[in-house]
């Protein structure tokens, strides 16, 4: 597609080639079970296999890019927690005490936060990495939450960190977010970008009560309405409008990475609504992701069926941070290990299904 902002180029992301998917479905249905018999692993073992063009695929170097940005609309009441709660958890993920740090050792994935645009400072914590946009995005219920230029710009540094990890052997990633107020970013995006009702895509964030989501969805109701010309159809202009720092990264990391041909794993409802925007602009994206649980965020569901995704978790989980991905990777490790390692009926000298004896006809 022509990039409507000539700022940033969208990569032209390739689909998987088809030509081995044959080969990989004839592995793993002659694997020593019955066809279908382990369900949505067999589903994300094609997957990754087809990503990755080979029938014995590897997961190597895992990483979970947790990005952090402050939103100008939290100043309209939107979320019950203050804008510095980002700035505080970022300090908790350097100190290793946030959720997605113990998962993270738990599943052996190796964890990186990015300061992608919030309103302090992290320069006596070298670990948190700067590719800060600016300090918070505008408040969008009265101007664009950013401009072309930082969406761009934005766009770019998620890309470059996705480089940066790369470089390190790492062909699996996923993505974490933390920033109050960015489910209302994400409720509005899902809202523009297919056209669903934004009743059905606000949602109770971070622990709003019925007062509060209602004053919620009445401020996201007026922001949208004060920008009528922002259309689906040009997605670069709905992430400038109505997104994040943290979002545009994401959107921009996971461009790359499907670039790179490597496994996208999809957190919940933020995440997912950059990936969203990730898919509108080169829609083979949504080839190299694993959608790893449902959120309890009400938008979610929606989300996912608008991407006809099959999350492999339900939890009831709305953290974000990439939690979802780290206790999903372990599910995607065992589907690949399946399809490498188990035995299949000829290797083990197991019998296999037989054909039903036909049935007999009745005699005259």
């Amino acid at each position: 597609m022509t990039d409507p902002n000539p700022a940033y180029a969208v990569p032209a992301i390739a689909w998987p080639d088809e030509h081995i998917a044959f080969a990989i479905r004839h592995a793993i249905d002659f694997k020593t079970k019955p066809v279908g018999a382990l369900g949505m692993l067999e589903e994300v073992a094609q997957q990754v296999a087809l990503i990755q063009q080979t029938l014995r695929p590897e997961l190597r170097r895992p990483h979970i890019l947790v990005f952090a940005a402050d939103h100008g609309i939290t100043a309209e009441g939107v979320s019950p927690f203050p804008a510095e709660v980002t700035q505080q958890m970022v300090r908790n993920f350097a100190a290793g005490g946030a959720a997605i740090n113990v998962f993270c050792r738990v599943a052996g994935i190796a964890l990186h936060v990015i300061d992608a645009g919030t309103q302090g400072s992290f320069a006596d914590l070298p670990i948190v990495i700067d590719r800060k946009i600016a300090p918070g995005t505008r408040n969008f219920r009265h101007e664009p939450a950013m401009s072309a230029a930082q969406c761009a710009a934005a766009l770019q540094a998620g890309a470059a960190q996705v480089d940066a990890v790369a470089a390190t052997g790492c062909n699996v990633l996923g993505f974490g977010e933390m920033g109050i107020g960015n489910t209302s970013a994400a409720a509005v995006l899902l809202h523009k970008l297919t056209g669903r009702p934004l009743a059905e895509c606000v949602g109770r964030g971070t622990g709003l009560d019925d007062v509060g989501l209602a004053h919620k969805l009445a401020v996201l109701t007026a922001a949208v309405a004060a920008y009528p010309a922002t259309a689906a159809s040009d997605p670069l202009a709905v992430l400038a409008t109505f997104g994040g720092f943290e979002l545009a990264q994401i959107c921009g990391a996971a461009l790359r990475a499907a670039e790179l041909k490597m496994v996208i794993l999809v957190d919940g409802f933020i995440a997912s609504a950059a990936v969203l925007v990730a898919c509108r602009l080169a829609p083979a994206v949504r080839a190299y992701c694993v959608f790893c649980h449902q959120s309890a965020e009400a938008g979610h569901l929606h989300l996912l069926t608008e991407v006809d995704a099959k999350p492999l978790l339900g939890l009831g989980l709305r953290l974000g941070e990439g939690t979802g991905c780290a206790l999903a990777y372990p599910l995607v490790q065992a589907a690949v290990a399946f399809l490498c390692d188990m035995a299949s009926f000829e290797s083990a000298g197991v019998s296999e299904k037989t054909a039903a004896a036909p049935t007999a006809t009745p005699a005259a």
